[in-house]
């Protein structure tokens, strides 16, 4: 039965809407796949939008997750804005960028005063600063794409009069009429006989909308409004577009070059003019200081130097047109080894140690866990017969689930051992040896890392209750095995507490690794701890960079 129509957007509302803007868009992903054709006929825009939408979606548990369970739930200016860094930094394409800004426009005004709801005047607001935030950030706006959807669901919404389920249905139905519409606009769509892919992505996540304000189930029919179906597309044409999308590609820019960078408004600016005169396709958003860039270019080093000169740009991925392999250099294809490693490391201090030892690795900043495509994409670019991958994350294990499920289904062996923490894939690396059987291989990193005891060290961002009792925020936390275990006020202190719980147990290595915000010499005082009460028992350090947390400890 239908639920009353709401009179307002809250934070739950705004998780109800992610998750099922994700499942829409997973759902049409194959078909949105089949009709792309512009600006390039690569048949990505739906994987595309549905990893962008994924990214936003986990962004917005990862906030819900971080609350104690009662009544107590995130405000909506956390919700959105969660949701609106989520897509940034997992936008994927020109469609999931294009997105991730619609979704930023949008949080500018439902984040607006810190309210813990907004009503059907600041809705229409909000999809009005999307599609104009959307249409800014793309250098050449085109009409007849996603920008003349959105144009339109904000023009339809801000003539309506009534709640927020009647402004979010004027949304759907005028971005379903706009959709309608769009191969008369562009000749490309015309000729192949659909409508355009990335907006026949955003009338889903509009419905998605319509949905969680409802709770009705809306039937995700854009072709209502006279829209070619997919299925009637001329599979021809489409093929010829493809086909002379290609042979376009011999002449025009060659690559897909696409990185965070976090860089000052004014350097963005010039970043702007040089990259489009670079190339095409150009789509920058984001803002306060962290931006996403999107750009199609022959010389793809000169758009990465470009956002050097302009801050520092990383998650750096270049996509050749031709060869369609995702990677992060221009390397020529190459033979498939038989086996690899691909692991998620928390800080780029322990992206060299794993790289030493073979694996191909996905770094996870602070607050930003990658989503499962980039796992998918990592696992490529590793290019092997057999792969084991290793979270080092209990919360990636259902990410890195996904992940290996997707490769598995392109005839990659894909081997998941559940690591729960990057001292434990540091002990199932020590063990791995290419040469031996798969199955052995995977069943000695598997022991070696489920008999490594693993610990880490943090600062409460805010009281909670805890295995060990009430912690207050800025209070130092020991985690053993991920449960609190000592809670403490200095780093240095409750770190020696935590190896002396973990050692009691017995061990023969302990392995400690060094993040940035850990206090100078915590390393040499737990090393000479261990040196003067355990015998035999060994250290080892490594330097982890920025990791989120100060301290990690293993005990094998």
């Amino acid at each position: 039965m239908a639920q009353v129509p709401q009179t307002f957007l809250d934070a739950l509302a705004v998780r109800t809407w992610c998750a099922l803007a994700l499942g829409a868009v997973g759902r049409a992903r194959e078909e949105i796949d089949a009709i792309n054709v512009y600006p390039v006929a690569d048949g990505d825009t739906g994987t595309n939008l549905y990893l962008t939408l994924e990214s936003a979606a986990g962004a917005v548990e990862a906030v819900f997750a971080g609350y104690e369970l009662g009544e107590e739930v995130p405000t909506l200016a956390d919700a959105v804005r969660a949701m609106a860094h989520g897509a940034l930094i997992g936008a994927r394409g020109n469609s999931g960028t294009i997105l991730a800004q619609l979704l930023r426009g949008m949080s500018q005004v439902l984040a607006e005063g810190e309210t813990a709801h907004i009503d059907s005047v600041g809705l229409r607001r909000a999809l009005r600063q999307a599609a104009d935030a959307a249409r800014g950030a793309v250098a050449h706006p085109v009409e007849g794409t996603v920008l003349s959807v959105a144009s339109a669901a904000a023009d339809a919404a801000g003539a309506a009069e009534g709640d927020c389920a009647t402004v979010a249905r004027a949304a759907y139905q005028g971005a379903c009429t706009a959709l309608a519409r769009t191969p008369g606009q562009l000749a490309a769509l015309e000729r192949a006989g659909v409508v355009d892919a990335g907006g026949r992505g955003l009338v889903a996540v509009l419905g998605a909308l319509l949905e969680a304000i409802t709770g009705e189930t809306v039937v995700f029919d854009p072709y209502a409004h006279g829209a070619p179906p997919a299925a009637h597309a001329r599979v021809d044409a489409v093929s010829d577009a493809r086909a002379e999308a290609c042979a376009e590609r011999t002449t025009g820019p060659a690559f897909e070059v696409i990185y965070l960078l976090e860089a000052e408004d004014r350097a963005v600016q010039r970043l702007r003019a040089r990259l489009d005169a670079l190339g095409d396709s150009l789509v920058v958003v984001g803002g306060d200081g962290l931006w996403n860039v999107h750009v199609h270019v022959d010389d793809a080093g000169a758009a990465v130097e470009a956002g050097v000169e302009a801050g520092r740009p990383y998650r750096i991925r270049i996509t050749h047109f031709g060869a369609g392999d995702v990677h992060t250099g221009a390397e020529p294809p190459r033979e498939r080894v038989q086996r690899a490693v691909v692991a998620v490391v928390p800080g780029e201090g322990l992206v060299g140690l794993y790289g030493e030892s073979g694996a191909t690795t996905v770094l996870a900043r602070p607050g930003e866990p990658p989503a499962s495509g980039e796992l998918v994409d990592a696992v490529r670019r590793a290019h092997a017969r057999e792969v084991v991958l290793l979270p080092n994350d209990a919360d990636l294990r259902h990410t890195a689930a996904a992940a290996a499920e997707q490769v598995r289904a392109e005839g990659i062996r894909v081997a998941l051992i559940p690591t729960r923490s990057a001292v434990q894939g540091i002990a199932a690396l020590a063990v791995h040896q290419p040469d031996r059987r798969f199955d052995e291989d995977v069943v000695q990193m598997t022991s070696a890392a489920g008999a490594t005891r693993y610990a880490e060290i943090v600062v409460a961002e805010r009281q909670s209750w805890t295995m060990a009792g009430i912690c207050q925020a800025g209070d130092v936390l020991g985690l053993i095995d991920g449960d609190v275990a000592v809670i403490g006020s200095d780093v240095t202190a409750t770190a020696e507490s935590v190896l002396d719980r973990m050692l009691q147990a017995g061990g023969e290595l302990v392995t400690l690794v060094r993040g940035d915000e850990a206090p100078e010499g915590v390393t040499e005082r737990l090393r000479a701890r261990v040196r003067e009460a355990y015998l035999a028992v060994d250290t080892v350090v490594y330097d982890g960079g920025l990791q989120g947390a100060p301290l990690l400890i293993g005990v094998e």
